[in-house]
């Protein structure tokens, strides 16, 4: 199997040209290549699909072989990929993804080769049912929610960008025990398809640090729907305003709630190297 390692922000993909190649069992697959000692090494796999509904078609695999709607990293890196490899040619595409068909406006160099991305994310979906999460009213907002885990109380605020998020924010995110509680919230019985978890600290009304501890990955360098989440909750709770500046472990990525209800990300896209693998 041919395949291109690139990352947003850290957050690094297998991608698989799925217009030139097949690949049979991805679930399995993303396990093998993710393995970051057996195998390539990545927090999973994403392939780059025909549609006929869009420019191109995302599935994206996590290094647990689980499927998720949507990555907002990975669809960056979807576009680079599509643009450089002329699959696409316009620098604004759409793309089709398990969370809908979202656009992207392309930036590219000197040498035509695109450097940044900006992801039209969609609405935040703000409802039980949206997320999901369990609890009635259903079509209620979830937002400073008190939730116990191991005698700590934290206040979440839920936001679906397609995929489900739970924002807790924190005094000292650096030192906060992110793989301890990441994975009991991430599990947690009110999220029947469980939850990405993003621990945030408030830096100021326009700029906030992340770490996010990612359903069926871990904690991951960056993760791009639970930047556009916190930017959305950031607002619900009356902390930011909706235009912030996004420090992760791998980079810092722009988000906008814009006056359309639509999250705007804005971030890189780099190809590491390509190669083949036998599987």
């Amino acid at each position: 199997m041919k395949f291109t390692k690139m990352h947003g922000a850290g957050n690094d993909y297998v991608y698989v040209n799925c217009f030139a190649e097949q690949v049979g069992e991805p679930e399995q697959v993303a396990i093998r290549v993710s393995n970051r000692n057996f195998g390539i090494g990545s927090d999973g796999l994403i392939l780059i699909m025909p549609s006929d509904k869009a420019d191109v078609r995302m599935r994206m695999f996590n290094s647990d072989g689980s499927e998720s709607e949507m990555c907002g990293n990975g669809i960056r890196c979807v576009a680079k990929y599509a643009y450089d490899h002329g699959i696409v040619t316009k620098k604004e595409i759409s793309a089709e993804t398990g969370a809908g068909i979202l656009t992207l406006q392309l930036f590219t160099n000197g040498v035509d080769k695109v450097e940044k991305v900006r992801v039209n994310m969609g609405p935040p979906r703000l409802t039980r049912a949206q997320i999901p999460m369990l609890g009635d009213p259903q079509d209620s907002q979830v937002v400073a929610l008190p939730l116990n885990i191991l005698h700590e109380t934290f206040a979440i605020t839920t936001v679906s960008m397609g995929n489900p998020h739970c924002v807790i924010f924190v005094d000292d995110v650096e030192h906060f025990q992110v793989e301890k509680y990441g994975p009991l919230i991430e599990n947690h019985h009110m999220f029947p398809r469980r939850t990405n978890v993003e621990f945030v600290q408030i830096i100021s009304r326009t700029e906030v640090r992340q770490r996010t501890w990612e359903r069926g990955a871990g904690e991951t360098l960056a993760c791009g729907t639970g930047a556009s989440a916190v930017c959305a909750a950031g607002v619900l709770n009356g902390l930011t305003e909706k235009k912030i500046l996004n420090h992760l472990s791998g980079g810092d990525l722009e988000l906008e709630w814009a006056e359309d209800g639509n999250v705007y990300m804005t971030g890189p896209a780099v190809e590491v190297f390509s190669g083949e693998i036998n599987l």
